[in-house]
C-alpha cells in the first residue's frame, strides 16, 4: 500500500478562491474586508509568517495591516491598541502574532482580542461558543485539517482518532473538532507510555507535538489517514514533520506531505475567518 497525498497547496487554492470571489462581493456592497495583524519585536520567525500573512491577504483582495511595534512595547499600551482595534468598525479581524516578548502576558492579550474580531480562533469565548452550537472561530490550524478530511469524503462517525499534542492551539481545539464529527478520540502527548499501541488502534493520527519521527510506520494501522501539523527543521535546513513520512506512507491509506500539506491550510483557514468575520458584521 501507499498512501495517496492530501494536497494542501491544492485545496487551499480552491478555499482562497472561494474567498476571493465573496471578498470581491462584499466590496461590491461597499464592505472592505480588512485584517490588523499586531507585531511585537523581531523574533525572526514572526517576521516569515507575517509577511505570508500579509501576501496572502492582498492575493484574494483582503486588505491587511501590518502594525510593528519594539518589543519594548509595554503590555498597558498593546492592550490599549487592541482596545483601539476592537472599536474600529473598518476592522473585521484582529491578529496578535505570537510569541510575545517575556514581559507580556499572551493570554491577557488575547483575551482582550474581541471574540467578534478573533480570526485565529484563541479565545476562550471562541471555544465556548463552538462548544453550544454559536457562532465562533476555530482555530485555524484544527479548522484546516478538518477541510482536509473533508477534501477526501473521509467520514469520521464511530471511528477512533488519536491526536499526539496537546496544547490549546492545536490538540485540545482538534479533539473537540474531532468529537463535533461523532468521532471517538484519545488525545496523547509525546511522553504517553507505549504510545504505538494507543495509535495502532487508531483510524485517524493527527501528530502535533514539533518532534520529527514521533510516529513511525510501526505505530500506525494499515489504512490509517495521517494528519501531520509537525514543523520542523532537519540537520540540512530542510522541512519536516512530525510524521517518519516515508515509512508511514507504505501503510497508511492517506498522508499530509510537510511542505505542501497543513501549513497553506492555516494560511487559508486564516483569510475564511477573516472574511467570516467581515460577512457577520455586514448582516
Amino acid at each position: 500500500m501507499t498512501a495517496q497525498l492530501i494536497d494542501g497547496n491544492a485545496l487551499s487554492r480552491k478555499i482562497r478562491a472561494d474567498v476571493s470571489g465573496r471578498i470581491a462581493a462584499l466590496k461590491a456592497s461597499g464592505v472592505e474586508p480588512t485584517l490588523a495583524i499586531v507585531l511585537v519585536g523581531d523574533d525572526p520567525a514572526s517576521q516569515v509568517y507575517v509577511k505570508h500573512k500579509v501576501n496572502d491577504s492582498s492575493e484574494t483582495g483582503l486588505t491587511a495591516n501590518l502594525e510593528r511595534y519594539p518589543a519594548s512595547m509595554t503590555e498597558a499600551d498593546l492592550l490599549a491598541r487592541i482596545h483601539a482595534l476592537n472599536e474600529d468598525p473598518k476592522v473585521h479581524g484582529i491578529l496578535v502574532q505570537l510569541p510575545l516578548p517575556p514581559h507580556m502576558d499572551s493570554h491577557r492579550v488575547i483575551e482582550a482580542i474581541s471574540p467578534a474580531k478573533d480570526v485565529d480562533g484563541f479565545h476562550v469565548a471562541s471555544a465556548g461558543a463552538l462548544m453550544v452550537g454559536q457562532p465562533g472561530f476555530w482555530p485555524c490550524t484544527p479548522h484546516g485539517c478538518m477541510k482536509m478530511l473533508e477534501s477526501i469524503g473521509y467520514d469520521l462517525r464511530g471511528k477512533h482518532a488519536v491526536v499526539i499534542g496537546r496544547s490549546n492551539i492545536v490538540g485540545k481545539p482538534m479533539a473537540m473538532m474531532l468529537l463535533a464529527k461523532n468521532a471517538t478520540v484519545t488525545i496523547c502527548h509525546s511522553a504517553t507510555k507505549d504510545l504505538g499501541a494507543i495509535t495502532r488502534q487508531a483510524d485517524v493520527v493527527v501528530a502535533a507535538v514539533g518532534r520529527r519521527n514521533i510516529l513511525t510506520a510501526d505505530m500506525v494501522k494499515p489504512g490509517a489517514v495521517i494528519i501531520d501539523v509537525g514543523m520542523n527543521r532537519k540537520e540540512d535546513g530542510k522541512l519536516a514533520g512530525d510524521v517518519d513520512f516515508d515509512g508511514v506512507k507504505d501503510v497508511a491509506s492517506w498522508i499530509t506531505p510537510v511542505p505542501g500539506g497543513v501549513g497553506p491550510m492555516t494560511r487559508a483557514m486564516l483569510l475564511a475567518n477573516t472574511l467570516e468575520a467581515a460577512e457577520r458584521a455586514a448582516r
